[in-house]
């Protein structure tokens, strides 16, 4: 299905998908899609990040069709500890933490709670680091660069936002968003702060689940991601 796009801002969009649910098989048929419109709008990039695990079979087409270096961005949703769906806040690989204050207040969360919350993201991207990415460190600088950040889809935008404001701390030249599926609220929200925002499939609404625009959908582990890199 070939995408119809549309432009409002920073936002292009696909207005035949505007607010439906199902559109995509599943996240390999939403990368090819979504390296389609990237491809049109964007023509290139230097560097593609995908956000793990989900981010990364999306991102293989998107850096390929945009002949762009691609890495994982291990950027962590802080996790309320009763709903492990939910999230909070998020830390990014440098060790930035971002709490919804309002929310964990709402939530009654407390500061240990948090600290706690906190701790275990930091350990489990130092562990995903080893497994996904050799250990391997960020680099300092992405000055000059057109940078593309990738994920399966947004709902809070918390994860996307750490991963922004990543890049954005690394001075790139351009940092533009990426990806199939996302909550209007947040979509809106993130592309006011980058440069530009490509969501396939933007859905309004109270209520939001990435998963909701997939024929079929699965956590994926760190094999399916190194099984995606691999066929890279």
């Amino acid at each position: 299905m070939a995408v119809r796009l549309a432009k409002a801002g920073n936002l292009i969009y696909d207005e035949e998908l505007f607010g439906r649910e199902r559109v995509f098989k599943d996240r390999s048929d939403a990368g090819l899609r979504l390296a389609e419109a990237c491809s049109a709008v964007l023509g290139h990039a230097d560097m593609v990040y995908a956000i793990p695990r989900g981010g990364v079979p999306v991102a293989v087409p998107v850096a390929r069709a945009l002949k762009a270096e691609l890495d994982l961005l291990l950027c962590r949703k802080l996790l309320i500890p009763w709903n492990r769906e939910a999230g909070f806040g998020a830390v990014s690989p440098d060790g930035h933490v971002f709490v919804d204050d309002e929310f964990a207040r709402m939530l009654g969360l407390s500061r240990r709670a948090v600290e706690e919350a906190v701790r275990e993201q930091l350990e489990e991207m130092e562990r995903r680091n080893k497994a996904l990415r050799s250990g391997r460190p960020y680099p300092d600088s992405l000055e000059g660069l057109r940078v593309v950040l990738v994920d399966d889809g947004i709902a809070a935008g918390y994860t996307m936002s750490a991963a922004l404001r990543f890049v954005r701390a690394r001075r790139a030249s351009e940092a533009i968003i990426a990806v199939p599926t996302g909550s209007l609220g947040s979509v809106l929200r993130l592309a006011r702060a980058c440069d530009l925002l490509i969501c396939l499939n933007v859905r309004p609404g109270p209520f939001f689940a990435v998963a909701d625009a997939y024929e079929r959908w699965r956590d994926l582990t760190d094999e399916d991601v190194l099984r995606a890199l691999g066929a890279e």
